[in-house]
């Protein structure tokens, strides 16, 4: 390492390892990651010489990494941490800790002098408790909240009293009783419910309203299964020594079975890119190129009518 900074040191403009070493320092400040590191006075740690080199850009972002690692330390008052555990991973072993989580107000229960809050995040759901008496500054805030307001809570991690568990939750045998609730974004109220499966939605409704859509479970559901269906093509391919080559996507227009979308060249007029209907013609080059044993998650685009299973662009497994 020490040998690739000196090379590069001599070859890369000075000025350059001064930004660089002062933008790292910026996020070490801006992030006030824990109460026991003041903050970095940058000029004052920057060298006189000029002797602005990669390693001590290296150094800066390692402290700042060990300074991550480091959740269970943090400082309140900075502002800056926006969570130190999702919303999905607190459990009884963790009774007693004060934690931050952030999220979306899933659903939101006022009993008065006690308000329930369900805070989401793509990890799962968690509940919070707002006391009047023990956080009124907290309870106000809660109390303004809706479904779909952006969160931030501060707060210690309880079980719940006997009988009022939630076997339905991953989280569901403890809650946080917030100490401190900050909005970080209101919503307006949504077109469709993000907390419940509606069954049949209008569809222009929910591409029109896309995030909103994504927020829903069915479809997180189907990305993280799709996550998982390619993560597990990819772990049992390597197992069994495939490769995974990425082919171009502008390419020249091949003899398929459907018509080509075309993208013209900038840099060349009246001249055209095709956009691959599938690999063929590329996996056939890597075969001949002595690349046996090849896949990739390749993107296909078809210019043709759609049906049932398939459209435009899709995605296929491709291996030979």
């Amino acid at each position: 390492m020490t040998r690739v900074a000196n090379h590069c040191s001599m070859s890369v403009p000075p000025a350059f390892w001064e930004i660089s070493v002062l933008s790292v320092i910026s996020v070490f400040n801006q992030s006030a990651l824990c109460s026991k590191i003041e903050r970095v006075p940058p000029r004052n740690l920057l060298p006189n010489d000029h002797t602005y080199t990669p390693a001590l850009v290296i150094s800066y972002a390692a402290e700042i990494a060990r300074m991550t690692r480091a959740k269970n330390t943090l400082d309140w008052s900075g502002g800056n941490m926006m969570k130190t555990h999702t919303c999905g991973e607190l459990r009884e072993k963790d009774a007693g800790i004060t934690v931050s989580l952030a999220g979306w107000v899933n659903r939101r229960r006022d009993q008065g002098g006690l308000i329930f809050i369900d805070l989401r995040d793509r990890w799962g759901i968690t509940q919070v408790v707002v006391d009047l008496e023990a956080a009124p500054d907290a309870h106000a805030i809660a109390d303004s909240a809706r479904n779909e307001f952006v969160l931030q809570v501060r707060g210690k991690v309880r079980i719940r009293p006997e009988g009022t568990a939630n076997p339905d939750l991953a989280t569901g045998d403890i809650d946080i009783v917030a100490d401190e609730i900050r909005i970080l974004n209101r919503s307006r109220t949504p077109p469709f419910y993000i907390n419940r499966d509606e069954g049949a939605l209008d569809e222009a409704l929910r591409m029109r309203h896309r995030y909103l859509d994504l927020r829903r479970e069915p479809m997180q559901e189907n990305i993280l299964l799709r996550h998982k269906t390619v993560k597990f093509i990819r772990d049992f391919l390597d197992a069994e020594d495939f490769i995974e080559v990425e082919t171009p996507i502008l390419f020249k227009t091949t003899p398929e079975g459907a018509r080509d979308f075309l993208v013209p060249s900038r840099l060349q007029p009246g001249m055209f890119y095709a956009l691959p209907q599938s690999p063929q013609q590329l996996k056939q080059l890597l075969m001949v190129g002595g690349f046996e044993r090849y896949f990739q998650i390749a993107r296909c685009f078809r210019d043709e009518d759609l049906r049932g299973d398939r459209q435009p662009e899709f995605t296929q497994l491709d291996l030979e």
